[in-house]
This record gives C-alpha cells, sequence and structure tokens, in this order.
C-alpha cells in the first residue's frame, strides 16, 4: 500500500509544474514589455504569485530564467520553420516553387505569428541582454544551412558551402520581406508586394546558385 506521501506526490508535482508554467509566462511578459535589464526577480515573483525563493528554485537566476524563456519561444519558432522546410522544400520538387513556397510561408505566417514577434522583442538591441549561446541565436539558421546541405547533395543547388548559400538566399528574399513589412509598422503590407521581393529574391539566388 502507498504511503501518505506517495500519494500525494502526483499533486505536489502538478502543483510544481503548474508554479513552474506561471513564473515563465510572468518572466515572458516582463522581459518582453519592460527589458532584460530593468526586470527584478522580484517582479517575476510577483506577478507570478509566487515566492522569490520558487523563483530561484525552479530557475537558479535572472538569466537562465531568461534564457529558458527564449528557448521556449524558439523551440516554437524553429518549429514553424522546420514544418515549412518538410512541407515546401520536398524531394522532386521543382527548385524555383520550393524555394519561393517557403520564404513566402515565413514571410507571411512566421513573420505575423506571436512567438516570433515574441522573439524579437525579447532579443531587441535596445535592451541590454546577457550573453546568447549560438545554438539559442541561430538555430533557424542552422537548420536552413542543414536543407541547403542536403539540397547541394542532392544536386539541387550547386554549393560547396552551404551556410553563406543560406544566408545569401535569406538576405535576398525572407531578409528583404522583413524589412519591407518593418518600413511600415503598424501599416498593412500588401502581400502582392511581399511575394514579388521574394519571387526576385529566388530568381536572384538561383542564377547564382544553379
Amino acid at each position: 500500500m502507498a504511503t501518505a506521501a506517495e500519494e500525494q506526490t502526483p499533486g505536489r508535482r502538478r502543483r510544481s509544474e503548474g508554479k513552474r508554467a506561471a513564473i515563465l509566462a510572468a518572466a515572458e511578459a516582463l522581459f518582453v514589455t519592460d527589458g532584460y535589464e530593468r526586470v527584478s526577480v522580484d517582479a517575476i515573483a510577483a506577478r507570478a504569485q509566487v515566492s522569490k525563493r520558487t523563483v530561484y528554485d525552479h530557475f537558479g537566476d535572472k538569466q537562465a530564467l531568461f534564457l529558458r524563456v527564449l528557448e521556449r519561444v524558439g523551440d516554437a519558432l524553429v518549429a514553424t520553420i522546420r514544418t515549412a522546410l518538410d512541407e515546401e522544400l520536398t524531394a522532386g520538387r521543382e527548385p524555383r516553387d520550393a524555394l519561393t513556397a517557403f520564404a513566402r510561408r515565413v514571410a507571411t505566417e512566421t513573420f505575423p505569428s506571436s512567438d516570433y514577434v515574441t522573439y524579437q522583442r525579447l532579443t531587441s538591441r535596445q535592451w541590454a541582454l546577457p550573453q546568447l549561446p549560438e545554438p539559442v541565436r541561430d538555430r533557424p539558421e542552422l537548420l536552413l544551412e542543414e536543407r541547403f546541405a542536403k539540397l547541394a547533395a542532392e544536386g539541387v543547388i550547386a554549393t560547396s558551402d552551404p551556410g553563406t548559400a543560406a544566408r545569401h538566399f535569406t538576405a535576398l528574399t525572407i531578409r528583404l520581406a522583413l524589412d519591407a513589412l518593418n518600413a511600415n509598422p503598424g501599416a498593412r503590407v500588401r502581400e502582392e508586394a511581399i511575394l514579388k521581393i521574394i519571387a526576385d529574391g529566388v530568381d536572384a539566388f538561383l542564377r547564382a546558385y544553379r
């Protein structure tokens, strides 16, 4: 027969998980609105309705908590990009169509997403931030580099440096689309304009890498 302590373990675990989730949600909201440097552990604890000690018990310190928040948002962002890669850059698909569909999907679905907006605000240069580990900072780029290495191995694109090819592709398509969106914050950028930027960028990329 289980002891009373053993029977309570699942309940305590649920309460612990609930507190952890509340701390992460509170920290994310405060980091986004106030920036890393201005947010205190006291403020996070108050918003999450837990003690300051509970915050430290779960996450160690403010920097570790910030990196965990950034990791959560980054995981969601990477999952979105991975899905777009898997569904658009498929084997046997015409390269121009595949690359255009992928870039369009990132520009019109990933950029407007709450995860992307949150990630951008968390990493905004207007805030003083802790040094971010490369895997946290560069995961979307590394994911695209891995896929371009596969495309090169299959002869779809011609390059011995898939990392540079991936950066060129991003600069010619996704980055220019993002610049167009950011140039008029609050204004509605016509999707046709974004698609034109992407189509022109894909053409320029393929002229260099086919």
